[in-house]
């Protein structure tokens, strides 16, 4: 089984990214469970059709420690499995926690036990590595592959570069590595060509450019993914082309991050900043 987190910044389009992926994965073929690990438990409502799947954390609070597998996981498009961490209630507790909690709960009921059956784990992460419980899919080798989803926005590929410090930093004691990055197109001026330098400064690749298309927004309000809703359109075979490339994918590496300096010469190289030529 292949255990793949995905990270980048806040609203970059991560649950979003995953779970198109994830339902080309499944489309192949594969057998892929989903874990949301953001409070917000919106990492598998378009694989369930919008279904408000009762998180982890909620399923403990309402029956306590008695919870069966199925209590904590369902089944959405593709026969994928559903899992939510949850978080605790508004301005109380640790949002990390809730991750901790969850993927300890998954492996006390055997859903890693079934990893003869799963093709792979996927892991929707927010992207602050700086708090233990967003790192614990990497920090305790839950996930060994991590893709990171930036843009050509200046703050979404400063939130790269400092994701890439953190996988840096748990590689050296576990066998975590970078798998690429997957740019989620803002149609900036030169987006591709700069995310595609961007990637290999840092030592790993682009892994797949995804195009800004409408239709990925027509798909959520129908509360599916693109293929679930429309399997011939354009947009829909982007995420074709991005699940096969993660699943030929053999490029896994530590990555080297850039100096804020070297950040900056490179946003400025490719005319992102303010006042550039």
């Amino acid at each position: 089984m292949r255990k793949v987190a995905i990270y980048g910044k806040g609203g970059i389009g991560k649950s979003t990214t995953t779970q198109n992926t994830v339902a080309a994965l499944a489309e192949m073929g594969k057998k892929v469970m989903v874990v949301g690990c953001d409070p917000k438990a919106d990492s598998t409502r378009l694989l369930l059709h919008g279904l408000a799947q009762k998180s982890v954390l909620d399923t403990l609070r309402e029956e306590g420690e008695d919870v069966e597998l199925d209590d904590i996981r369902r089944e959405g498009f593709g026969n994928t499995l559903c899992v939510e961490s949850g978080g605790p209630e508004p301005g109380v507790g640790c949002a990390g926690r809730g991750i901790i909690t969850s993927i300890n709960m998954l492996e006390q009921l055997g859903a890693y036990e079934e990893s003869e059956e799963l093709d792979y784990s996927f892991y929707d992460v927010l992207g602050d590595v700086v708090c233990g419980g967003f790192a614990m899919p990497i920090r305790e080798g839950k996930a060994q592959e991590i893709y990171i989803v930036c843009s050509g926005e200046m703050m979404a590929m400063y939130a790269a570069n400092n994701i890439c410090k953190g996988v840096m930093k748990f590689a050296e004691s576990g066998g975590v590595r970078l798998g690429g990055l997957i740019c989620n197109s803002r149609n900036v001026d030169n987006e591709k060509e700069m995310i595609d330098e961007f990637a290999k400064r840092l030592g790993t690749q682009m892994i797949h450019f995804v195009p800004r298309d409408n239709d990925v927004q027509r798909a959520e309000i129908r509360k599916m993914t693109v293929i679930d809703w429309n399997s011939t359109c354009n947009q829909a075979d982007e995420y074709r082309a991005l699940a096969r490339n993660i699943d030929n994918n053999k490029m896994f590496v530590v990555p080297k991050p850039l100096q804020v300096e070297q950040l900056e010469e490179l946003l400025m190289d490719f005319g992102i900043l303010e006042g550039a030529a």
